[in-house]
């Protein structure tokens, strides 16, 4: 039986733009060390996704040693930002409302004119809290504006299938993962329960339904029927397709990429 282990690890830190992958990265309360740390909302405080802007998938980001945020994109200067400025204000993440605090006007006006409507960037407070949901979760288990969990887990073996199944392979960023996992069966990410990768275990929660998101190509920002199209053929469930497992973290470390995973359930 060949090793399990940490192949990949993603991070993304404004929600719905772009991440980038890393050899190793911390763990805090609320999962990665500024995965989905900010985010974009409209006038109402609603969170605004690839979802209703696939123009999002073109914004690349970076933080910086001292937590400042690099926004870059095409036709636009770069955009350095740091820090939050004003009142905290309510924000909207699915049915959840947080507060949270505005980053400023140079960044309003930057994601505003690329993406062409009214919004703003706003920021996780570190003092704040955001629950997981207590049907998966423990009442001490938080996550930051990710949709609904610290952390997503797809096995490479998974995609390989999906990829032999597809006209045209797909990369695995449509999925947006934090862990990628390889040594197991295709799918074999379903029947687990607990795992350890190197000291953190993590509870696999519930499987992932996916959205529209994946239909985005995230090197142009064009949608297509692929690859839900095919997924549908076989991952399809009480009208969702499922592809990926939400976890959810104990304790805080560091994760890095050729860790040994261990399947405890």
């Amino acid at each position: 039986m060949a090793e399990l282990i940490l192949k990949s690890l993603y991070r993304y830190p404004v929600k719905s733009l772009r991440g980038g992958g890393f050899d190793t990265l911390e763990v805090d309360g609320r999962g990665l060390c500024f995965d989905r740390h900010w985010m974009v909302v409209d006038a109402q405080g609603q969170f605004v996704t690839q979802r209703q802007q696939a123009r999002m998938a073109l914004i690349d980001t970076r933080v910086d040693d001292d937590g400042g945020l690099l926004l870059q994109a095409p036709g636009m200067p770069d955009l350095m930002v740091r820090g939050a400025q004003g009142a905290s204000l309510p924000v909207v993440v699915w049915r959840d409302k947080v507060h949270a605090i505005p980053v400023g006007g140079d960044a309003d006006a930057w994601l505003s004119e690329f993406l062409a409507i009214d919004c703003r960037l706003v920021v996780f407070p570190y003092d704040a809290r955001r629950a997981v949901d207590p049907d998966y979760a423990a009442a001490t288990d938080q996550v930051g504006f990710a949709d609904g969990f610290p952390f997503l887990l797809i096995s490479q073996a998974s995609l390989d299938d999906l990829n032999a199944r597809l006209a045209q392979p797909v990369p695995m960023l449509r999925f947006r993962p934090n862990l990628v996992v390889e040594g197991c069966t295709a799918y074999a990410e379903d029947g687990w329960r607990r795992i350890r990768i190197g000291e953190l275990e993590f509870r696999v929660a519930k499987p992932c339904s996916r959205c529209i998101i994946p239909t985005i190509d995230p090197a142009t920002a064009q949608r297509s029927a692929e690859p839900l199209r095919t997924l549908m053929s076989y991952r399809r469930r009480d009208n969702r397709i499922y592809f990926g497992q939400n976890l959810i973290h104990d304790g805080t470390g560091r994760l890095a990429v050729g860790m040994p995973v261990e399947v405890l359930e």
